[in-house]
């Protein structure tokens, strides 16, 4: 796997997290915080999820995933 895979690597916002999950974006943070979730930061400051994480702790709780807005299922 080469850098530039994991550059093009699809990452989620906070709120397009909580969608996935039913929540409120500010308890997606807090299990951030918590070390429930893993997240990288943005030069910002800003959290972001990696997808494929995302699904796969959807998968392994088996919860239906809600496809945020603006992507397809895949």
């Amino acid at each position: 796997m080469s850098a530039r895979t994991t550059e093009a690597e699809s990452l989620l916002t906070p709120a397009e997290v909580a969608t996935m999950f039913r929540v409120d974006p500010k308890t997606v943070t807090r299990w951030a915080q918590q070390g429930k979730l893993r997240s990288i930061r943005t030069l910002g400051g800003h959290r972001r999820y990696r997808e494929a994480e995302i699904q796969a702790f959807l998968r392994q709780a088996g919860t239906t995933p809600l496809h945020p807005a603006g992507s397809t299922p895949g």
